[in-house]
């Protein structure tokens, strides 16, 4: 007799759990990838994460992980990031070093990219005042947008580029 209340719940958290709909309550993302197609961010959900940098000079990192909410898809490459501030913007490099693989996310699979800055002094000529970035998905001109709140960011070079890099997109998660 004691099985039957142990089943009961069992039975109870399955119910519970089937009834919950794949974007996890948010307003996320509700359109779908194409199966097997480029992942589109219509289908995908954001979340940004830093270690920023603490001062003029220290590096610091926002990782940006997106969530597969659509069918199967694939992506291919680097993310293009585009750091905008005021009158200012600046296009960020691929990582050299870095080598782009391809990555094929089932519904629910997660994977990164991971932008790497150096942060300039705050007001400095040698600084790009960001306060958004933009990133868009190979083969895709949608982008997304997020508040840059990690700083400015160091300039190199006469052209005032960026000093920034981005990462291949990585598997993440289990």
């Amino acid at each position: 007799m004691r099985a039957t209340p142990i089943t009961v719940a069992a039975l109870a958290a399955a119910l519970l759990l089937t009834a919950c709909d794949s974007s996890g309550g948010d307003s996320g993302p509700s359109n779908k990838n194409k199966a097997g197609g480029a992942c589109t961010l219509d289908a995908v959900g954001v979340q940004v994460a830093a270690s920023a940098a603490p001062s003029a000079g220290d590096s610091g990192n926002v990782t940006v992980t997106l969530t597969n909410r659509g069918s199967k898809c694939t992506l291919n490459g680097f993310p293009a990031v585009d750091l905008q501030g005021g009158k200012a913007s600046g296009a960020v490099p691929a990582d050299k070093a870095a080598k782009a693989q391809r990555l094929t996310l089932a519904k629910g699979a997660t994977a990164s990219f991971t932008i790497t800055y150096v942060r300039g002094a705050a007001g400095g000529a040698k600084s790009l005042p960001v306060r958004t970035a933009k990133f868009t998905l190979p083969g895709s001109s949608a982008g997304h947008s997020f508040k840059w709140t990690y700083g400015e960011v160091a300039v190199k070079g006469s052209a005032g580029a960026a000093n920034a890099s981005v990462s291949p997109f990585q598997q993440a998660g289990d």
